[in-house]
């Protein structure tokens, strides 16, 4: 239950009481200026609590703004105030030193709690209202102001991220957001409509396993049926503000899960008509996911660093300026919408070998175009990096037991990158090099493994050690794919896809929750599942004990057991209290 305390009877005719009630609170009306603290202590410690200014004119999506967005402990618009539970010992403390407000109880509140340390949200409105008028013809200007501009439209506008790709903007967004109001009017949830798109994309990738041509066309239908509704998600989310800790983690993690099993299932039906298309579909997950790695370091390498400009970065901005440029910039990296869409219409109409093939391409060439401009961003920027980007980095490199002594025995000077890219060099070169069950491919890991903890051994703070982490992820999801690709035998490809799958969630949970704020998973759960090093090491050592035929045993046993291992923390911390509502923002209003 929400209480929300009226500073006073509201002005008559004024709909604020109902707007409030329509929110979900409990109006309690202050017969006079010290009343407001008695209401206040009458509400229970663990309830949100509003306190509103009964000359309140303005949008009632204003006041959902301030008074109803579960992400902030405290947040407010000119006169209102809401606060989570969290936040509530600094309002008392508010209240009981507020003097006589010059103008707004709630507005000296706020200033208040800020004071004392508290955050306080002011979100953007834009063109919605907020506003304490103070006579007749301050209240008939606001009034005004709020006929002129339609809330509903502002609301639906705002449920759509400013920033999209060209197909989702133009193709999804115009009618999912319509979708997004149908559904909060049915009471459904953003994690119903989640849910709901994932079960949609497994139902297509089961089309897809079956190898028909119908089932083809079916996939492809279903997929762009999913994408609608992971737009839709989000837009309800926006729309309602009903975020959650559950609703970031499936978010965080369903959109990865829905595309990777329509990989799986593309191969599958392949597999059916002949056509082993397991390296295709592996290399197709392998690239994608260390395109995101790319992204994710290098905007936690930048997320707070100080002389953070470059020629490159003035040059994109000024690109950025000529209307047509934004677009092109964002269709050739192959953002979700668009690369959702290709795999839907080649999977209709071609085969999944053309798929992936296509994908490939796609894949490469955009992760070629973002990684090579943010290279030169770096090597013209002087930026200096906080202990914070670098211990972010550092936790983006999954570096486990067999890493940390390396790097307590040997620290060398230079930037960090040089050894980590050596080390990729080195254990991918051997691995296509040797044969399949050669020893020798042993002594080569081991130098990875000392590499690895060389290039951590010192804080990764130079231009390009933000490289690191995906370095790593690319030597050892290649070296399992290279391995399981020639052991030659029934079953390596598809157990090697699960064992990266199984990692790569690791690894996109990791992200998320430093992102969220909180931290990188506790380094008991990096230790148990090896760290990167230790999981390349004991897979050449798999492939050099046991025969080709055990060998897909070894890759799923060990799948198993992190995919269990990581699920079993990661669910345990996402419906945590702690967990972080982590959701994309829409425009301001």
């Amino acid at each position: 239950m929400s209480t929300a305390i009226l500073t006073g009877p509201p002005v008559p005719g004024s709909p604020l009481e109902g707007d409030l009630r329509a929110l979900g609170f409990d109006v309690r009306i202050a017969a006079g200026p010290g009343d407001t603290g008695a209401l206040l202590a009458a509400v229970p410690a663990g309830e949100r609590v509003a306190v509103v200014d009964s000359r309140f004119t303005g949008h009632r999506h204003a006041l959902r703004l301030a008074l109803t967005d579960p992400r902030f402990a405290a947040a407010a618009v000119p006169g209102a105030l809401g606060v989570q539970p969290a936040a509530r010992p600094g309002l008392d403390r508010a209240l009981a030193r507020a003097t006589a407000p010059a103008h707004s109880l709630p507005d000296e509140l706020a200033e208040v709690i800020e004071a004392g340390g508290t955050a306080v949200q002011r979100p953007e409105l834009g063109t919605l209202v907020a506003a304490v008028p103070e006579s007749r013809a301050e209240r008939e200007v606001a009034d005004a102001a709020v006929a002129a501009v339609d809330d509903e439209a502002v609301r639906l506008r705002t449920a759509v991220k400013s920033r999209d790709g060209f197909f989702t903007t133009f193709f999804i967004s115009p009618y999912s957001r319509y979708i997004a109001r149908w559904c909060a009017r049915r009471g459904l949830t953003p994690n119903q409509v989640t849910t709901a798109s994932l079960v949609t994309a497994l139902v297509a990738a089961g089309c897809a396993a079956t190898g028909e041509r119908w089932s083809y066309v079916t996939a492809g239908v279903l997929l762009l049926v999913s994408f609608v509704l992971d737009c839709t998600d989000g837009q309800l989310a926006r729309y309602s503000l009903q975020y959650s800790t559950l609703g970031a983690w499936l978010d965080a993690t369903f959109d990865r899960a829905k595309e990777y099993s329509f990989y799986a299932g593309l191969a599958l039906g392949a597999a059916r008509n002949g056509d082993d298309v397991w390296a295709l579909a592996l290399g197709a997950m392998i690239l994608m996911t260390c395109r995101h790695v790319v992204d994710f370091a290098f905007n936690e390498a930048n997320h707070d660093a100080t002389a953070n400009t470059s020629p490159t970065a003035a040059l994109s901005d000024r690109l950025d300026s000529v209307g047509w440029t934004v677009w092109a910039r964002r269709m050739i990296i192959l953002p979700i919408g668009e690369r959702w869409a290709m795999i839907a219409v080649l999977t209709a109409f071609t085969t999944p070998r053309i798929t992936f093939y296509a994908l490939l391409v796609g894949c490469a060439f955009g992760a070629l175009y973002t990684t090579a401009g943010r290279v030169l961003r770096s090597l013209t920027r002087k930026a200096k990096r906080t202990e914070r980007a670098a211990r972010a980095l550092y936790d983006l490199t999954d570096s486990g037991p067999l890493a940390e002594p390396a790097a307590r025995a040997v620290r060398l000077p230079g930037p960090a990158v040089a050894p980590a890219l050596l080390a990729a060099l080195l254990i991918t070169g051997a691995a296509l090099w040797l044969p399949f069950g050669s020893s020798t491919l042993v002594p080569f890991a081991a130098g990875y493994v000392l590499l690895a903890g060389v290039a951590v051994s010192r804080p990764l703070a130079g231009p390009l050690d933000w490289l690191v982490p995906p370095l790593f992820r690319a030597a050892e999801y290649g070296t399992v794919l290279v391995l399981a690709a020639k052991a030659g035998v029934n079953g390596a490809l598809p157990a090697a896809f699960g064992l990266v799958a199984a990692v790569a969630y690791h690894h996109y949970d990791t992200v998320y929750r430093i992102r969220g704020g909180t931290g990188a998973p506790p380094h008991w759960l990096v230790r148990t599942t090896g760290g990167h090093e230790g999981r390349v090491l004991l897979t050449v050592v798999l492939a050099a004990v046991l025969a080709h035929t055990d060998f897909p045993v070894a890759l799923t046993a060990l799948a198993v057991f992190v995919a269990l291992v990581v699920l079993v923390e990661s669910i345990r911390f996402w419906v945590s209290s702690g967990a972080p509502a982590v959701h994309d923002e829409g425009e301001p209003a």
